[in-house]
């Protein structure tokens, strides 16, 4: 498999299959050493209304078919906040 897309598509669907949250988007993504680096957002805890739901920020690895080797929860945040470096 040598389409991009592919790659990032299956990546996130097996993400969310070991993490039972869905994947809501792909923020960052490399490759390296015939290896892919991805940084993907989840849907941790849905809420009402949707800007307080929880979202979370994984980095995700994987081999050059997009097979994940590794992933883990780096960051933790309400959909509605900023960082605070942002302006």
């Amino acid at each position: 498999m040598t389409n991009t897309s592919d790659i990032l598509r299956l990546a996130c669907e097996e993400l969310t299959r070991l993490t039972g949250c869905p994947a809501e988007t792909v923020s960052s993504f490399e490759r390296a050493d015939g290896r892919w680096r991805l940084t993907v957002e989840v849907l941790e805890l849905p809420r009402i209304p949707d800007t307080v739901s929880l979202l979370a920020t994984y980095e995700v690895e994987t081999d050059g078919e997009g097979q994940l080797t590794a992933y883990r929860r780096v960051r933790r945040y309400e959909r509605g906040r900023a960082d605070a470096h942002v302006r």
